[in-house]
């Protein structure tokens, strides 16, 4: 008995099952009949414009005095005072040390005096070949005291331009004695005090003035660099930014901006054989002294312009497996078209491109996961920052 229930419970299980299976089976038709072929990928678009840029290189550089002038003694003596202040500012020709002029003074008096005894002798001399001219004339003193009265004559006009000549350098000593600047600036440290002897033209200098305003700003530049640069301004790409001497921008040690513009000066006729690189001197006014000898600081240069510069977003261009630039744009036939790029430097959150895009390309900035070389796309304006830059000069810096 127990055996027939089991097996009409079986029974009962199959036919449930099996009536699941065909209630199913009817529902397959109308779940596969709202099934929707997929339409083109939605992809966010930035169209390619030119635009006008004004090309800029920033280098590292170091400032230097415009000029300096170590003060050393051009006479030997004591150190009586010391007549300015340490750090501060002196004008040429300021006395900067009184050495002691005794023993000056007293030379240049024995020279003016040989000088009196030299011009007394030559009046003498002078009076005695006067008359002996006339008295030749009329052969009253013979040709040989003639000529010896002429002979003096002269040697008492030597010994006079003698005794001037060492007036004049004992007035140049004593004159010394006042040790001044040679050279308006700010004046360093002392390295004497009163009382020490010093000697002529010895090698440790007294102090150093250095003139700050202008001040230099000395940065290197690869010689690679120059001549693409030289180049792209030979071609028409580049166009100078403007006549004469090239404007220069520079960045303190803090990253705050010099509120004043200097100039490019000259740059090197050398290259430096272990690093390549040419050296660049610019020159800035700094009448408040906030630049110092010294001081690391950054140059922006300005290189050119570049009239059809072609700038796209950053997130726009990727790398390949060599590492060349790449982007994706929408095609005329709205297919997805890989593009292998040339970019020559970074402005901001964007490249510089020279080769690979022209104006009127839609680049692809939104949704490039989505894609791949030859899909068809939908695009749209991208919304966020990927819009073109405004119009108006840009600045790219290297």
């Amino acid at each position: 008995m127990q055996i027939e229930m089991n097996k009409a419970m079986c029974s009962a299980g199959l036919l449930l099952a099996l009536g699941c299976v065909i209630l199913s089976g009817c529902g397959e038709p109308k779940a596969a009949g709202e099934q929707h072929p997929m339409g083109p990928t939605e992809v966010g678009v930035v169209e390619v414009q030119p635009q006008k840029v004004a090309l800029t290189t920033e280098l590292a550089g170091r400032t230097a005095a415009y000029m300096v002038s170590d003060v050393r003694p051009q006479v030997g003596g004591i150190i009586q005072k010391r007549l300015f202040t340490e750090g501060g500012d002196v004008t040429a020709g300021q006395p900067l040390y009184q050495i002691d002029p005794a023993t000056y003074q007293a030379a240049f008096e024995s020279a003016r005096a040989s000088l009196a005894k030299a011009e007394a002798n030559l009046a003498s001399t002078r009076s005695k070949a006067s008359r002996y001219e006339e008295l030749v004339a009329i052969k009253a003193v013979s040709q040989q005291d003639y000529d010896d009265a002429q002979a003096a004559l002269k040697q008492g006009q030597a010994d006079v331009a003698a005794a001037k000549a060492a007036v004049e350098t004992a007035r140049i000593n004593l004159a010394y004695t006042k040790v001044a600047s040679p050279i308006a600036g700010r004046i360093g440290r002392s390295t004497v005090t009163p009382g020490a002897l010093v000697t002529a033209s010895q090698q440790t200098a007294l102090a150093t003035v250095q003139q700050l305003d202008p001040i230099y700003v000395d940065v290197t530049q690869s010689s690679a660099e120059l001549l693409r640069l030289k180049r792209d301004l030979a071609s028409g790409q580049l166009k100078k930014a403007g006549a004469g001497q090239a404007a220069v921008k520079l960045v303190l040690e803090d990253g705050s901006a010099y509120p004043l513009p200097g100039k490019l000066q000259f740059s090197d006729i050398t290259v430096d054989q272990s690093t390549g690189t040419i050296t660049l001197r610019a020159v800035f006014p700094n009448p408040k002294g906030d630049l110092l000898p010294g001081m690391y600081v950054r140059t922006v240069l300005e290189e050119g312009v570049d009239e059809q510069a072609i700038l796209v977003p950053q997130q726009g261009v990727s790398r390949d497996t060599k590492g060349n630039p790449t982007a994706m744009v929408v095609g005329a036939d709205g297919k997805v078209e890989l593009r292998t790029l040339k970019t020559s430097r970074a402005l901001g959150d964007k490249w510089l491109v020279s080769e690979g895009l022209k104006a009127g390309d839609k680049l692809i900035v939104d949704g490039l996961q989505k894609i791949h070389p030859g899909a068809p796309v939908k695009p749209v304006p991208a919304t966020k920052a990927e819009a073109p830059t405004p119009a108006g000069p840009a600045v790219a810096a290297r």
